[in-house]
């Protein structure tokens, strides 16, 4: 999948049906040596100064529609550093 099919669409919860963010607003995870995306990073704002992120992995994504991407928060994990773990590189959009 091109990241031009997935720019511009919104990010939705299934279970909550919130919605995340939008793909333009968000970082994806790459991995450079099988060229596969392996997760979506949302920013968002834990609270007045701290600047947090969910990491949704690949697998949680559920559906990719037209205009939204339907994902599931349980698999998210949060992020307070911003800092990138592993063997992966971050890629913003």
């Amino acid at each position: 999948m091109k990241y031009s099919e997935l720019a511009g669409k919104e990010i939705i919860d299934i279970d909550e049906g919130i919605r995340l963010g939008v793909v333009s607003e968000t970082d994806l995870i790459i991995n450079f040596e099988t060229g596969t995306i392996e997760s979506i990073v949302i920013p968002y704002r834990g609270s007045m100064f701290n600047r947090r992120e969910l990491i949704i992995p690949w697998h949680g994504i559920r559906k990719i529609g037209v205009d939204l991407i339907i994902v599931d928060l349980r698999t998210a994990q949060e992020s307070g550093d911003g800092r990138q773990r592993g063997g992966s590189a971050k890629s913003g959009m």
